[in-house]
């Protein structure tokens, strides 16, 4: 990848302030380049080098991932294209257990001289790590699947649309924002393609073919006379699916007396016209008065809250303390578990893990230890009943199997803990987005993702949105702006008293969920229904203190 690509997409090109650090390691390659698949039996032959090698140099497991990574992004801005970049990363990263301990290296050599070298340094590495280690590796069985594959259940494949379409919807989402009053938009496409081949010492060959694709945009208005300003973002959820994505039917589109929401497909060009008009409508909305309020939360906006106080304080190594970064380790601590009776949430709160649900962005075959995916609970009717853990965790909480929650970002990555798809389940009851509204008195109904906050124990924590409107006597009376609630995860979750059912059953997500050390990133979906939280503290950010 070039230099200025990297600087670009890492926030100082024209979606500064607005993006993480995105990481699109590799090659620079066109896009025809990019419709290649290797050829399984290759990848089958290179990765029996590396198990015959590292077995001969006394590895008594050895997993092998063979990985070819292509990301191709489209950025715009107003009537211009910013950049346009298709990479390609593509090596083999071997992981072996000598002497009771890991061990890994990598190589994006693709011979076999060097790939077997590679695996027998990785046993090197793990022998000299066990003069240290003061416990072996225990690694919960897995049995072998011999040779299987898993693809993204996709219509039609994003890298096969020419870059003149992709570029043409965008311009024209452009166009239509700023006709409808915005003085700023970015609108950008990130796609991801990663074909992944794993082979283990337990007797798997598993090939996969994975897509995800999030259009997004984000819009500015400003007051001349003021010089304040309001910004609106797309309500796309990234997803793991093809471009049919972008190509949204009626039943798609949720109407609502705020606007239309999107389920299943997304109208991107629709999107930004509405958002043109309700970022002028922010500019002239009421600011908040704090207190407390109930609130109504949509999925587009309820994802983030369950990714932060729910999905992360769930993973096992932030548990135990192997795992610090990205806002520290969990307060979610194993006697609060093994008590039975932890009091996580209201009874309406049912929070599953889930690999294999369609469309999000997490759903895999197989993770990267070779374990097939699956669903599990996390917290049933609002207590807390398990974790996320892999296959060397897993003895830790009295499990005989891995969840399969492991993923390396790229073939030069160690795989290690990453969260699966986390999910607040829909109500068994029959409950519209409108009756969740009428039963409210006082109330703000929040919409989109914004700025949050959490501590170092996912405990107490601070989240804005997009949208908000203010509910009175059951009715959304108009917009306000300057709104953030405050809570802590057990009060939050407790306060919940309702929650939508399956017919307003969303998906959103991180298209890039940074964690670890060196950080490597990976993407995430969190479904929920509207949800209602009773008596929680709204402050005003606009005000300041004293």
């Amino acid at each position: 990848m070039k230099r200025r690509n990297f600087i670009y997409l890492t926030g100082i090109g024209a979606t500064a302030a607005m993006l993480p650090a995105i990481p699109v390691w590799g090659n620079e390659i066109s896009q025809e380049r990019s419709l290649e698949y290797i050829d399984p039996a290759a990848k089958k032959l290179l990765s029996d080098v590396a198990l015959n090698a590292a077995r001969a140099k006394g590895a008594t497991y050895t997993d092998v991932r063979v990985g070819r990574y292509l990301n191709q992004y489209v950025v715009t801005r107003e009537d211009k294209v910013q950049n346009i970049v298709n990479t390609e990363s593509y090596g083999v990263g071997i992981r072996v257990i000598a002497n009771g301990c890991w061990g890994f290296a990598a190589t994006d050599q693709m011979d076999k001289d060097s790939i077997a070298k590679a695996a027998e340094l990785a046993v090197s590495i793990a022998k000299e790590n066990a003069r240290l280690q003061n416990e072996p590796v225990q690694l919960a069985p897995q049995k072998g699947y011999g040779e299987v594959s898993w693809k993204s259940p996709i219509e039609k494949n994003a890298f096969e649309v020419p870059i003149k379409e992709k570029v043409d919807l965008l311009l024209s989402v452009n166009d239509a924002a700023m006709k409808g009053g915005a003085d700023y938009i970015n609108s950008i496409l990130f796609m991801v393609n990663e074909q992944k081949y794993f082979a283990s010492s337990d007797g798997s060959y598993i090939d996969q073919d994975i897509h995800r694709i999030w259009p997004t945009f984000f819009i500015t208005k400003i007051n001349k006379e003021t010089g304040k300003f309001e910004t609106r973002n797309a309500l796309s959820a990234p997803t793991g699916k093809g471009y049919e994505y972008l190509d949204a039917r009626p039943q798609d589109k949720i109407k609502t007396a705020s606007g239309t929401l999107y389920k299943g497909r997304y109208d991107m060009l629709e999107d930004a016209k509405q958002a043109a008009t309700q970022v002028g409508e922010k500019l002239k909305a009421k600011s908040v008065e704090p207190g407390k309020y109930d609130l109504v939360l949509d999925p587009s906006h309820l994802w983030l809250t369950i990714h932060e106080s729910c999905g992360h304080p769930t993973e096992l190594d932030r548990v135990l303390g192997y795992e610090a970064n990205f806002a520290g380790t969990s307060f979610l601590t194993l006697d609060k578990w093994e008590s039975k009776k932890f009091k996580y949430g209201s009874k309406e709160v049912n929070i599953t893990a889930d690999k294999t649900e369609p469309g999000s962005l997490g759903a895999v075959g197989y993770d990267d230890e070779g374990v097939k995916c699956g669903k599990w609970d996390v917290i049933k009717d609002g207590v807390l009943v398990n974790y996320q853990a892999i296959r060397d965790q897993a003895h830790i909480v009295g499990l005989d199997h891995s969840q399969g929650c492991c993923y390396a970002d790229n073939w030069s990555s160690v795989q290690f803990q990453r969260m699966a798809n986390i999910s607040l389940q829909p109500g068994k009851k029959p409950l519209s987005i409108a009756d969740q509204i009428k039963n409210v008195e006082k109330g703000i109904y929040i919409i989109g993702d914004g700025s949050f906050s959490i501590d170092q124990q996912r405990y107490n924590f601070q989240f804005g949105g997009q949208l908000f409107y203010e509910i009175k006597g059951g009715k959304i009376v108009g917009m306000l702006k300057d709104v953030a609630y405050q809570a802590n995860t057990q009060e939050f979750w407790n306060s919940c008293s309702a929650v939508c059912d399956q017919s307003d059953y969303r998906l959103g997500g991180s298209f890039f969920d940074g964690k670890g050390q060196p950080m490597q990133s990976s993407a995430v979906s969190h479904g929920s229904a509207t949800a209602r939280f009773n008596g929680v503290n709204v402050i005003n950010t606009a005000r300041k203190i004293g």
